[in-house]
C-alpha cells in the first residue's frame, strides 16, 4: 500500500468530491493519507476531515504564506491542537522567498514556533521551503541544537545541499510529483542518491499533478504515479519502494494508528 503523506483534503478542488476521492484513492493502493493544516482559522476543517475517516489523518500549522495574519510567536495553540488524536503532525511551516506573501521576519519567528511545538511534542515538523535553501537550513540547524525534533521537508525541491543538512539532522525528505516533470534532471539525480529510509511520497493535491496527469486536478491516488517514477530512480520494485515509504511513513508519524490502514 502507499501513503499520501501530504495533501489538503479541504481545499475546495477536492472537497467538493469528498467521497470520490478517497474512493479513488483507494483503487489506486493509496491505503491513508495526511491532510495538511495552512491557516489555523480553517483549521477545524481539517480536522473535521480526518474525523469522518479512519485512514486519514492531519497535521496543524501556519503556511508561510499565511505568517503575517497567523504566524504563530509561541507554540502554545499548536501544542494545543496536537491533543486531538487524529492531529500527528506540526505544519506545514517554514519559509518561502518566492512568492514573499509574508514579510521574511515573520515566516521565520513562526517557523521557529513550530519548531518548539514539534520539539514539545515529539510530533514531526512539516517543513515547506522555497527559494530559501540556506536559511531554511540555518534555522533547522540552530534549533535543533536547543533540542532534537522530528520532521521532514516536503514536496522537495531544493539542492543536494539542503537534503544534506536535512538528512544529518535525522529528517525525512518527501518527493511530490515534481520528480517526473521533464525539467527536473536535477531532482532526480538527487532522488537516486538520497537514502531509501527517509523517503515519503506525496502528492501535495490539489497541485502538481505527476505525469501523465499534468494539467488535471492532482488527488491523492495520483502518488501512485510518483512512487512508480522513485522506484524506476532507485532502480527497484514498485512494491518495494511502496514497502519502504509506508515503513517511514509510519516510523515518523508514529502517532498515526497503522491498522486503520487496513
Amino acid at each position: 500500500m502507499l501513503i499520501d503523506s501530504h495533501c489538503h483534503l479541504d481545499f475546495p478542488q477536492l472537497a467538493a468530491d469528498e467521497t470520490g476521492v478517497l474512493a479513488r484513492a483507494r483503487t489506486a493502493g493509496v491505503a491513508g493519507m495526511l491532510t495538511i493544516g495552512t491557516r489555523l482559522d480553517q483549521f477545524d476543517g481539517v480536522r473535521a476531515i480526518a474525523e469522518r475517516h479512519a485512514n486519514v489523518w492531519c497535521s496543524v500549522g501556519v503556511h508561510p504564506h499565511e505568517a503575517k495574519e497567523e504566524g504563530q510567536r509561541t507554540p502554545d495553540r499548536l501544542v494545543e491542537a496536537t491533543r486531538h488524536p487524529k492531529v500527528i503532525g506540526i505544519g506545514e511551516t517554514g519559509l518561502d522567498f518566492y512568492y514573499e506573501h509574508s514579510p521574511r521576519a515573520e515566516q521565520a519567528e513562526s517557523f521557529r514556533s513550530h519548531i518548539a511545538a514539534a520539539r514539545q511534542t515529539g510530533l514531526p515538523l512539516i517543513v515547506h521551503t522555497r527559494d530559501a535553501d540556506r536559511e531554511t537550513g540555518d534555522i533547522l540547524e540552530e534549533e535543533y541544537a536547543k533540542g532534537p525534533f522530528p520532521g521532514l521537508i516536503h514536496c522537495f525541491s531544493s539542492g543536494p545541499g539542503l537534503a544534506r543538512r536535512a538528512l544529518d539532522l535525522g529528517l525525512y525528505i518527501s518527493i511530490s510529483g515534481i520528480v517526473t516533470f521533464k525539467a527536473a534532471e536535477d531532482l532526480r539525480a538527487l532522488v537516486r542518491e538520497l537514502p531509501i529510509d527517509r523517503l515519503l511520497v506525496e502528492t501535495d493535491a490539489p497541485y502538481l499533478a505527476p505525469v501523465p496527469k499534468r494539467g488535471k486536478t492532482n488527488e491523492p491516488a495520483f502518488v501512485a504515479h510518483t512512487a512508480a517514477k522513485v522506484a524506476e530512480l532507485k532502480g527497484i520494485d514498485l512494491a518495494a519502494l511502496e514497502r519502504a515509504t509506508t515503513e517511514n511513513f509510519f516510523r515518523l508519524f508514529a502517532k498515526a494508528e497503522r491498522r486503520a490502514c487496513e
